[in-house]
């Protein structure tokens, strides 16, 4: 049987997209392996958010020539965001000629036509960049467990300075709610305990349908669907995600209490220049709008005492909100940067994905004036680090001695008898357990805490 290797890199949305592609060679009668020279098509799928990933794959690419050079039936193709800038195309086709086919991030089902044509022959080697169909309804092998991946949006409208995401993948468009709960429907027949709802902005889902759906609706939909499961979904924008959302997740106990709600910075200057289009007051105001609503019901307390339970999960601080932070934009002051400092310390993130600006040609960013040396940029990301893991040290210091529910992910070989999974906030959680118990929800009494780790007891019907 021939065999496939796919390198994925960047977010769950390239994660997935990787699961399609895997599941369009599987149907061509290809199998996976972990080794470049075994395969007869390596797949890379491409990530270009900051020129260090780009410059990365760039490398990658190039050591496959010496592999094809050996095995000139090898088939080639690069594919996802950075295959879909403007002139990239090009670009790798004149740098790699042993590469057979560039592939734009909405035309993966166009890989078949790799498999069947390209010989390395000028005439075979193509590129499609138009946003065609986003490979919806096309085979999936899907491979992260107990949960599932399912779109709902793709493509980008709001064009913050520093962001390429919307020239690679297009304008916001939305697939049909039915089609969405359909899919969500089948993958928890066939056992899935969890599914994320995928979207550069899930918030803005229904904008583009004109038939009255929102993200609000769409979950409130989901949130009927009966069993035991949970429903995940990422990324938020703070300008679209508001009370309506809130209050939904709050009626439906399946739709987890655990926010990705990326604020890039604490500065209201510094979100002007970045076109976020809210104020730090206002990103603020939506944190408090979110606990009060969403308390982690992951925290564990009789029937009776709902309301106690409720109380104490405000009081404590854990309904889970995650965010992105991004040190040294053009023209960021200290003062901006302290005023970033505060807010994580008035917010107290769960955990924070800080990055160091990067320009990336054709963003308005990457021509903005009082560019910041990287020497500062450097100290910055440092300091946005250090705090973010005391805060995200002391929040999981909080979970000890108390009891969550737990889906158990996987099994942690490193230790003897010891599994892992999260809680409704996304918090890791180890423990031990004779049985294999993957797959299965759990009460975990936690009892230690080590940075974003939780080690607990599993809390079995006996006891």
């Amino acid at each position: 049987m021939k065999k496939y290797l796919i390198h994925t890199y960047g977010c769950q949305m390239n994660v997935h997209e990787s699961e399609k592609i895997a599941g369009i060679l599987r149907d061509e009668g290809f199998e996976a392996t972990a080794r470049e020279t075994d395969a007869d098509i390596i797949v890379f799928n491409t990530c270009c958010i900051r020129e260090t990933a780009e410059a990365k794959i760039m490398g990658h690419i190039g050591q496959i020539k010496k592999i094809k050079k050996a095995r000139p039936e090898l088939k080639v193709a690069v594919c996802g965001c950075m295959s879909q800038q403007e002139g990239a195309a090009q670009l790798i086709l004149d740098k790699f000629p042993f590469v057979d086919a560039v592939l734009g991030t909405a035309n993966l089902h166009l890989l078949k036509e790799v498999v069947a044509k390209a010989d390395n022959t000028s005439k075979n080697r193509f590129f499609n960049r138009d946003f065609l169909g986003d490979n919806d309804n096309r085979p999936v092998f899907r491979t992260s467990g107990t949960n599932a991946w399912v779109n709902i949006i793709y493509g980008c409208n709001n064009f913050c300075t520093y962001c390429i995401v919307p020239y690679v993948r297009g304008r916001e468009r939305s697939r049909p709610a039915k089609d969405i709960i359909s899919e969500v429907n089948a993958l928890l027949d066939e056992g899935y305990k969890e599914i994320t709802l995928l979207g550069q902005n899930v918030d803005s889902y229904g904008n583009d349908l004109k038939d009255g759906s929102n993200f609000a609706s769409l979950l409130g939909e989901l949130g009927k669907i009966g069993g035991k499961h949970r429903i995940r979904f990422m990324t938020s924008h703070p300008k679209d995600f508001n009370q309506s959302v809130a209050e939904v997740i709050e009626k439906y106990p399946s739709l987890c209490h655990n926010i990705h709600l990326p604020v890039q910075s604490g500065s209201n200057s510094v979100l002007k220049r970045m076109n976020r289009r809210y104020t730090r007051e206002q990103y603020l105001e939506l944190v408090r709008t979110i606990r009060t609503h969403l308390p982690d019901v992951g925290l564990r307390h009789t029937a009776e005492d709902i309301e106690a339970c409720y109380a104490l999960a405000r009081q404590e601080g854990f309904t889970h909100i995650n965010a992105d932070l991004i040190a040294g934009l053009p023209g960021e002051t200290e003062e901006d940067f302290n005023d970033t400092l505060s807010l994580m310390e008035e917010v107290r993130f769960s955990s924070a994905f800080c990055f160091v600006y990067s320009r990336r040609k054709g963003t308005p960013g990457y021509s903005m004036e009082n560019q910041v040396p990287r020497e500062v940029k450097t100290e910055r990301i440092k300091k946005l680090i250090a705090l973010q893991n005391r805060i995200t040290k002391e929040i999981s210091k909080e979970h000890e001695g108390k009891v969550f529910e737990i889906l158990v992910e996987d099994k942690n070989e490193k230790f003897e008898n010891t599994y892992c999974g999260r809680t409704d906030g996304g918090r890791l959680v180890n423990f031990k357990s004779p049985t294999d118990i993957v797959g299965q929800f759990v009460n975990v009494k936690i009892k230690t805490s080590r940075s974003a780790t939780l080690w607990g007891d599993l809390i079995t019907e006996e006891k």
